[in-house]
Protein backbone atom coordinates (compact mmCIF):
# COMPACT_ATOMS: atom_id res chain seq x y z
CA UNK A 1 0.00 0.00 0.00
CA UNK A 2 3.05 2.25 0.05
CA UNK A 3 4.10 4.93 2.51
CA UNK A 4 1.16 7.33 2.19
CA UNK A 5 -0.22 9.20 5.20
CA UNK A 6 -3.02 7.05 6.58
CA UNK A 7 -5.31 6.47 9.53
CA UNK A 8 -4.23 3.14 10.98
CA UNK A 9 -5.73 1.15 13.82
CA UNK A 10 -3.66 -0.89 16.25
CA UNK A 11 -5.88 -3.46 17.93
CA UNK A 12 -4.44 -4.89 21.11
CA UNK A 13 -5.60 -8.49 21.51
CA UNK A 14 -2.52 -9.82 23.26
CA UNK A 15 -3.95 -10.57 26.70
CA UNK A 16 -5.10 -13.88 28.11
CA UNK A 17 -7.94 -12.50 30.26
CA UNK A 18 -7.22 -14.05 33.66
CA UNK A 19 -10.01 -12.03 35.32
CA UNK A 20 -12.59 -13.46 32.91
CA UNK A 21 -12.04 -16.98 34.30
CA UNK A 22 -13.25 -18.56 31.05
CA UNK A 23 -10.69 -21.35 31.33
CA UNK A 24 -10.67 -22.11 27.62
CA UNK A 25 -10.23 -19.05 25.39
CA UNK A 26 -8.61 -15.65 25.78
CA UNK A 27 -11.39 -13.14 26.46
CA UNK A 28 -11.15 -11.51 23.00
CA UNK A 29 -12.22 -14.81 21.43
CA UNK A 30 -15.24 -15.45 23.66
CA UNK A 31 -18.43 -15.46 21.59
CA UNK A 32 -21.71 -13.61 21.83
CA UNK A 33 -24.41 -15.04 19.58
CA UNK A 34 -21.78 -17.05 17.72
CA UNK A 35 -19.47 -14.11 16.98
CA UNK A 36 -16.18 -13.51 18.85
CA UNK A 37 -15.71 -10.23 20.72
CA UNK A 38 -12.66 -9.36 18.59
CA UNK A 39 -14.78 -9.51 15.45
CA UNK A 40 -17.39 -7.14 16.89
CA UNK A 41 -14.51 -4.74 17.50
CA UNK A 42 -12.86 -5.16 14.12
CA UNK A 43 -16.14 -4.71 12.24
CA UNK A 44 -16.61 -1.17 13.57
CA UNK A 45 -13.23 -0.07 12.18
CA UNK A 46 -13.69 -2.12 9.00
CA UNK A 47 -16.87 -0.18 8.21
CA UNK A 48 -15.53 3.28 9.06
CA UNK A 49 -14.72 5.21 5.85
CA UNK A 50 -11.77 7.11 7.34
CA UNK A 51 -9.87 4.01 8.51
CA UNK A 52 -7.29 2.82 5.98
CA UNK A 53 -5.77 -0.21 7.66
CA UNK A 54 -5.56 -2.34 10.79
CA UNK A 55 -2.73 -4.14 12.57
CA UNK A 56 -3.70 -6.65 15.26
CA UNK A 57 -1.44 -7.71 18.12
CA UNK A 58 -2.42 -11.29 18.95
CA UNK A 59 -1.75 -13.50 21.96
CA UNK A 60 0.73 -16.29 21.22
CA UNK A 61 -0.78 -19.48 19.87
CA UNK A 62 -3.96 -17.88 18.52
CA UNK A 63 -2.66 -16.22 15.35
CA UNK A 64 -3.94 -18.92 12.98
CA UNK A 65 -7.37 -18.89 14.63
CA UNK A 66 -7.51 -15.12 14.30
CA UNK A 67 -6.55 -15.32 10.63
CA UNK A 68 -9.40 -17.78 10.08
CA UNK A 69 -11.87 -15.46 11.82
CA UNK A 70 -10.73 -12.48 9.76
CA UNK A 71 -11.26 -14.47 6.58
CA UNK A 72 -14.61 -15.87 7.73
CA UNK A 73 -16.08 -12.47 8.60
CA UNK A 74 -14.65 -10.61 5.61
CA UNK A 75 -12.37 -8.20 7.47
CA UNK A 76 -10.36 -6.72 4.58
CA UNK A 77 -8.48 -3.85 6.24
CA UNK A 78 -6.17 -6.01 8.37
CA UNK A 79 -2.64 -5.49 7.03
CA UNK A 80 -0.76 -7.62 9.54
CA UNK A 81 -1.04 -9.75 12.67
CA UNK A 82 1.91 -9.52 15.06
CA UNK A 83 2.76 -11.48 18.18
CA UNK A 84 2.15 -9.91 21.59
CA UNK A 85 4.85 -9.40 24.21
CA UNK A 86 5.24 -10.02 27.93
CA UNK A 87 3.38 -6.82 28.90
CA UNK A 88 0.66 -4.74 27.32
CA UNK A 89 3.15 -1.99 26.53
CA UNK A 90 5.55 -4.41 24.87
CA UNK A 91 2.69 -5.86 22.82
CA UNK A 92 1.61 -2.44 21.62
CA UNK A 93 5.22 -1.63 20.78
CA UNK A 94 5.33 -4.64 18.46
CA UNK A 95 2.28 -3.27 16.67
CA UNK A 96 3.67 0.26 16.48
CA UNK A 97 6.92 -1.01 14.96
CA UNK A 98 4.98 -2.98 12.33
CA UNK A 99 2.90 0.08 11.41
CA UNK A 100 6.12 2.08 11.18
CA UNK A 101 7.28 -0.41 8.52
CA UNK A 102 4.05 -0.01 6.57
CA UNK A 103 3.17 3.69 6.75
CA UNK A 104 4.45 7.23 6.62
CA UNK A 105 5.47 8.74 9.97
CA UNK A 106 2.84 11.42 9.40
CA UNK A 107 0.11 8.77 9.66
CA UNK A 108 -2.15 8.56 12.70
CA UNK A 109 -2.49 5.43 14.84
CA UNK A 110 -5.66 4.71 16.79
CA UNK A 111 -4.69 2.35 19.61
CA UNK A 112 -7.71 0.33 20.69
CA UNK A 113 -8.49 -2.68 22.88
CA UNK A 114 -9.74 -5.80 21.13
CA UNK A 115 -12.20 -6.19 24.01
CA UNK A 116 -13.87 -2.78 23.52
CA UNK A 117 -16.42 -3.89 20.93
CA UNK A 118 -19.02 -1.20 21.66
CA UNK A 119 -16.95 1.62 20.19
CA UNK A 120 -19.12 3.81 17.97
CA UNK A 121 -18.25 5.31 14.59
CA UNK A 122 -18.68 8.82 16.00
CA UNK A 123 -15.95 8.16 18.57
CA UNK A 124 -13.56 7.18 15.79
CA UNK A 125 -14.45 10.27 13.76
CA UNK A 126 -13.91 12.57 16.75
CA UNK A 127 -10.54 10.95 17.47
CA UNK A 128 -9.34 11.57 13.93
CA UNK A 129 -10.61 15.15 13.89
CA UNK A 130 -8.98 15.97 17.25
CA UNK A 131 -5.70 14.32 16.26
CA UNK A 132 -5.57 16.29 13.02
CA UNK A 133 -6.14 19.52 14.93
CA UNK A 134 -4.00 18.91 18.03
CA UNK A 135 -1.70 16.00 17.15
CA UNK A 136 -3.36 13.44 19.41
CA UNK A 137 -6.67 12.39 20.95
CA UNK A 138 -7.58 10.34 24.01
CA UNK A 139 -11.12 9.05 24.37
CA UNK A 140 -12.59 9.76 27.79
CA UNK A 141 -15.81 9.31 29.73
CA UNK A 142 -17.14 11.21 32.75
CA UNK A 143 -16.70 9.81 36.24
CA UNK A 144 -20.15 9.26 37.73
CA UNK A 145 -19.16 8.06 41.20
CA UNK A 146 -17.00 9.59 43.91
CA UNK A 147 -13.29 8.70 43.64
CA UNK A 148 -10.89 8.43 46.56
CA UNK A 149 -7.42 7.06 47.28
CA UNK A 150 -6.33 4.46 49.80
CA UNK A 151 -4.76 5.65 53.01
CA UNK A 152 -1.68 4.25 54.70
CA UNK A 153 -3.74 2.30 57.24
CA UNK A 154 -6.18 -0.49 56.43
CA UNK A 155 -9.67 0.70 55.44
CA UNK A 156 -8.54 4.32 55.48
CA UNK A 157 -9.31 6.84 52.73
CA UNK A 158 -6.72 9.58 52.42
CA UNK A 159 -8.16 11.80 49.71
CA UNK A 160 -11.47 12.31 47.92
CA UNK A 161 -11.47 13.99 44.52
CA UNK A 162 -13.89 16.39 42.89
CA UNK A 163 -15.39 14.01 40.34
CA UNK A 164 -16.33 16.89 38.02
CA UNK A 165 -12.60 17.23 37.36
CA UNK A 166 -12.00 13.49 36.90
CA UNK A 167 -12.12 11.52 33.66
CA UNK A 168 -12.05 7.85 32.74
CA UNK A 169 -9.38 7.33 30.08
CA UNK A 170 -10.58 4.83 27.51
CA UNK A 171 -9.83 3.95 23.90
CA UNK A 172 -9.17 4.62 21.13
CA UNK A 173 -6.13 6.72 21.93
CA UNK A 174 -4.81 8.37 18.78
CA UNK A 175 -1.30 9.63 18.10
CA UNK A 176 0.83 10.62 15.17
CA UNK A 177 2.93 7.61 14.24
CA UNK A 178 6.18 9.56 14.54
CA UNK A 179 5.43 10.54 18.14
CA UNK A 180 4.23 7.09 19.15
CA UNK A 181 7.21 5.34 17.56
CA UNK A 182 9.72 7.70 19.19
CA UNK A 183 8.16 7.26 22.64
CA UNK A 184 8.22 3.47 22.38
CA UNK A 185 11.83 3.57 21.21
CA UNK A 186 12.82 5.68 24.21
CA UNK A 187 10.94 3.40 26.60
CA UNK A 188 12.54 0.31 25.10
CA UNK A 189 16.01 1.79 25.39
CA UNK A 190 15.30 2.76 29.01
CA UNK A 191 14.00 -0.72 29.82
CA UNK A 192 10.55 0.63 30.69
CA UNK A 193 7.81 -1.87 29.85
CA UNK A 194 4.98 -1.35 32.31
CA UNK A 195 3.09 1.82 31.35
CA UNK A 196 -0.59 1.11 31.84
CA UNK A 197 -1.63 2.54 28.47
CA UNK A 198 -0.42 4.65 25.55
CA UNK A 199 -1.66 7.92 27.06
CA UNK A 200 0.42 7.34 30.19
CA UNK A 201 3.50 6.54 28.11
CA UNK A 202 3.07 9.56 25.87
CA UNK A 203 2.50 11.94 28.76
CA UNK A 204 5.65 10.62 30.46
CA UNK A 205 7.63 11.62 27.39
CA UNK A 206 6.26 15.14 27.39
CA UNK A 207 3.28 15.06 25.06
CA UNK A 208 0.36 17.31 25.99
CA UNK A 209 -2.77 15.20 25.70
CA UNK A 210 -6.10 16.28 24.23
CA UNK A 211 -9.37 14.53 24.95
CA UNK A 212 -12.59 13.66 23.15
CA UNK A 213 -15.72 12.59 25.01
CA UNK A 214 -16.77 9.08 24.04
CA UNK A 215 -19.95 7.09 24.50
CA UNK A 216 -20.54 5.64 27.98
CA UNK A 217 -21.21 2.20 26.50
CA UNK A 218 -17.60 1.87 25.28
CA UNK A 219 -16.66 -0.51 28.11
CA UNK A 220 -13.71 -2.87 28.28
CA UNK A 221 -14.80 -6.48 28.68
CA UNK A 222 -12.56 -7.78 31.45
CA UNK A 223 -14.77 -9.67 33.90
CA UNK A 224 -17.84 -11.95 33.59
CA UNK A 225 -20.03 -9.01 34.68
CA UNK A 226 -18.63 -6.93 31.79
CA UNK A 227 -19.63 -9.70 29.39
CA UNK A 228 -23.21 -9.69 30.71
CA UNK A 229 -23.35 -5.90 30.30
CA UNK A 230 -22.01 -6.29 26.75
CA UNK A 231 -24.78 -8.77 25.94
CA UNK A 232 -27.43 -6.48 27.39
CA UNK A 233 -26.17 -3.49 25.40
CA UNK A 234 -26.03 -5.50 22.16
CA UNK A 235 -29.60 -6.65 22.79
CA UNK A 236 -30.69 -3.07 23.51
CA UNK A 237 -29.15 -1.84 20.25
CA UNK A 238 -30.85 -4.59 18.30
CA UNK A 239 -34.20 -3.86 19.95
CA UNK A 240 -33.89 -0.14 19.18
CA UNK A 241 -33.48 -1.00 15.49
CA UNK A 242 -36.55 -3.20 15.58
CA UNK A 243 -38.86 -1.08 17.74
CA UNK A 244 -37.44 2.39 17.17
Amino acid sequence: MGKDTENMVLIFAGGVGQRMKSGTKPKQFLELYGKPIIIYTLEVFEKHPEIDGIVVVCVEGWQTYLEELIEKYGIRKVRAIVLGGKTGQESIRHGVYKIHELCSEDSFVLVHDGVRPLIEAEDITRNIQCAREHGNAVTVAPVVETVGTKGERENETSQIFDRSRCLLLRAPQTFRLRDLYDAHKKAEQAGENDYIDSACLMQHYGLQLFTVMGCMENIKITTPMDFYIFRALVDARENSQIFG
